[in-house]
């Protein structure tokens, strides 16, 4: 039986990897979840998808992240969909929630949305199509389509070209 929400074709999710709640986790097609990847998050994933080595997706079971086609996640990366709110109550995920103040806001990377190595992005962030996150960065709000990010905090470097892009999964059916 799948123990998994929705799975498709071609998904391979390496034996190193920990998703603590499969039942909330709905993967698309030809997507690679490579070792060391731990998440703890709800999760919609749409076709062609790559999550490297050592990358963390952390919320729990009410935060989300949801993928985009042709959207990956760089060796290293943080994903922050809910985390306790600095300024106020205690901060810990095992003080009970009556004592802590949750910030809980899905993260979204639209189509063809990459992070590259190393990077963090905070809750409610949306990565918008085409956007191209650099090493090393910070990123603690949402972007702008087809530009290029890099930083901490994450600042636009300037535009990327949409064209082969979008050709290529015209050709591949999207």
């Amino acid at each position: 039986m799948n123990k998994y929400k929705k799975i498709g074709i071609d998904v391979r999710i390496s034996k190193k990897a920990e998703i603590t709640r499969p039942e909330i986790v709905s993967l698309g097609n030809h997507i690679s979840i490579d070792s060391w990847v731990y998440i703890s998050t709800q999760i919609e994933a749409g076709d062609y998808i790559h999550i490297a080595p050592s990358v963390t997706i952390l919320g729990g079971k009410d935060s989300l992240l949801k993928m985009g086609n042709f959207t990956n996640i760089g060796t290293g990366s943080r994903i922050v969909c809910a985390t306790d709110d600095f300024k106020q109550g205690m901060i810990s995920p095992v003080v009970p929630l009556k004592y802590r103040t949750i910030i809980n806001e899905s993260v979204i990377f639209e189509d063809y949305a990459t992070l590259g190595v190393n990077c963090v992005v905070l809750p409610g962030v949306t990565l918008s199509e085409g956007t191209i996150v650099g090493a090393n960065s910070l990123i603690i709000k949402s972007t702008k389509p087809w530009t290029i990010y890099a930083g901490s905090p994450a600042r636009e470097i300037g535009p990327r070209d949409k064209t082969r892009a979008q050709n290529a999964a015209r050709e591949m059916g999207y």
